[in-house]
């Protein structure tokens, strides 16, 4: 009798089996998948493959941008990685768009558009082939986040590889130098011969653009997540190092179905902490806010602009990177990358240690035989000296932004700015406003309509903010919008703000001449305009046509939600 009560015990305690082709055998095995062997075969498949695995490398190369043209050969890389553990590779693309080459014209609408669009395709493959885990390699601003979305969403074993970081071009500059040379030129202080020379000379070869704009933002995000291994946000795209962090990621990808992990084990509410503290404290990107909020929502994980301002308040800003910086991702590559940072974050207590990451370990574990940067290094500063004692990445409300907004103020911009605003619908018409010598110093150029739904698509406004720098306005002029700002957008600027003007939020009630105030210390951003004189020009307002009425821009502005919520849909 006691033996048989134990033996029903030990029944109910035991962990059920780990199944790793629980997806790929309701494909191949069995007579009724015969047909599916047989088409398999024609695209490499053996005998033995049949019984493996299935590792899907959803690789998002393209010929059309330096940050994605060198992904396909990373890919076979991952595929490698994932047969040499006993799985079986397979090869598979997705779209990218490039938003240095689009930005400033209507192509741009389609950037985050194409997020979604990335992260759906990963899921309807992944999902139609029955692949048990998979690889994404990501190189650019939508499709790194694109990736970590469908990972959460599809919730089966992965790991993500950032395809890396492009080189410095000559005279140490990078994309952004392009676009303020631009300015710079509208003002007469680059002649033609230095504007072509820095056209020529910035974008040396493969990479994503080389300061802490989003491609790297993201990168260290999605690394700080633990849903990349180790050092893979900090690489270079071209080099043994990061061909190594492809092989690793497919090798990684056949570990975790072995052990049963999967992204719902690793991606937490403490591990998006984690990763807007690494942000924070590398001066990142403000889209690093609206792609956090939309992984976190395919993870089911509560996330708010709260949560930012929270964790704000205590994380310092140690990366001296452009564009508010000197440095760009090589040179802090080459004193160790991102983990003595986040080694010196753990050991402040500003890191969640006991997360799990794709290594199968937890961060602490990762972290625990890291060395920390050489002693005569400048990037990162210490706790005791910050470049800002608290976050860059301000959540200002207010009359003008009730449910919020996101400013990028590393403190050299000063903390509050007040100024005549000069409204524009649509970039176009700013920059070239701007170009032309029309926005003069104490002006907020508020730029409307460019919203998830207005635009439709947040397009970035690069090119008002670097003509804005580069005719020496820097310092002297605010810019506002319901748009977004590229990672290498740098100034008196605030992006997200909510609602949308589209949506007859605040910043369509706006006029030439109103007086806004922006500041970062009260997190506030306001229009010295009483409740009942924007209630009467609410009267007034009328919503403005849709920019698109078919295809997918129309069907994106149909479905999708605030800023304040990532912009999902």
């Amino acid at each position: 009798m006691s033996r048989s009560k134990n033996a029903k015990s030990n029944q109910n305690t035991a962990k059920p089996a780990i199944d790793p082709r629980s997806h790929s055998r309701q494909v191949v095995d069995g007579l009724k998948n015969t047909p599916a062997r047989a088409m398999l075969r024609a695209v490499g498949f053996g005998d033995a493959d049949f019984a493996k695995p299935q590792v899907g490398i959803a690789s998002t190369w393209s010929n059309l941008t330096p940050c994605n043209m060198h992904i396909d050969a990373l890919a076979r890389e991952a595929a490698a990685g994932a047969d040499a553990s006993g799985g079986k590779g397979v090869l598979f693309n997705t779209i990218t768009v490039s938003d240095g080459i689009s930005m400033g014209s209507p192509g741009m609408r389609y950037s985050l558009v194409s997020r979604e669009v990335i992260a759906d395709s990963i899921e309807t493959v992944v999902g139609a082939e029955g692949f048990d885990g998979f690889v994404a390699i990501g190189g650019c601003d939508k499709n790194i986040p694109a990736c970590a979305m469908a990972i959460a969403r599809l919730n089966r074993p992965a790991v993500f590889v950032y395809g890396g970081t492009i080189r410095p071009g000559e005279g140490h500059r990078d994309i952004i130098s392009v676009f303020e040379a631009v300015g710079g030129y509208a003002s007469g202080k680059v002649s033609d011969a230095e504007l072509l020379e820095v056209e020529r000379k910035s974008i040396p070869g493969p990479g994503s653009c080389g300061g802490m704009y989003t491609a790297n933002t993201m990168a260290s995000a999605i690394e700080a997540l633990g849903l990349s291994l180790p050092n893979s946000s900090a690489q270079e795209a071209v080099g043994d190092n990061k061909r190594g962090d492809c092989f690793r990621a497919g090798e990684a990808v056949v570990a975790l179905l072995k052990a049963g992990i999967k992204p719902s084990h690793i991606l937490t509410r403490k591990a998006f902490e984690n990763a807007i503290t690494v942000i924070i404290a590398l001066a990142g990107s403000t889209n690093a806010v609206l792609h956090l909020l939309a992984i976190a929502h395919e993870a089911d994980v509560k996330l708010s602009l709260a949560d930012f301002t929270r964790i704000g308040k205590r994380v310092p800003v140690l990366a001296d990177l452009r564009p508010s910086g000197r440095y760009l991702m090589s040179e802090l590559i080459a004193i160790g990358g991102i983990q003595p940072l986040m080694k010196r974050l753990l050991d402040r207590g500003l890191l969640h240690g006991d997360c799990l990451t794709v290594t199968g370990r937890t961060v602490a574990e990762n972290l625990a035989s890291v060395r920390d940067y050489p002693a005569n290094q400048d990037i990162i500063q210490p706790f005791e000296s910050p470049i800002k004692k608290d976050s860059h990445l301000v959540v200002l409300h207010g009359n003008l932004a009730p449910e919020g907004a996101v400013a990028k103020l590393t403190g050299k911009e000063g903390l509050s700015f007040t100024g005549t605003a000069r409204v524009f619908e649509g970039e176009e018409k700013a920059t070239a406003a701007i170009l032309a010598g029309k926005v003069k110093a104490g002006d907020v150029v508020v730029i409307r309509g460019e919203g998830p739904v207005g635009g439709p698509g947040m397009r970035e406004m690069l090119s008002p903010t670097g003509a804005i720098m580069g005719r020496g306005l820097g310092s002297s002029v605010a810019l506002i919008t319901d748009g977004r700002f590229s990672g290498g957008s740098h100034g008196f600027v605030v992006g997200h703000i909510c609602p949308e003007s589209a949506l007859g939020g605040p910043l369509a009630l706006l006029r030439n001449g109103d007086r806004i105030t922006i500041d970062a210390k009260r997190r506030l951003m306001e229009v010295a305009l009483s409740a009942a004189e924007l209630s009467r020009r609410r009267k007034t307002w009328r919503a403005m046509r849709p920019y698109a009425t078919r295809g997918v821009l129309a069907k994106y502005a149909r479905s999708v939600s605030s800023a304040s919520g990532g912009a999902v849909t």
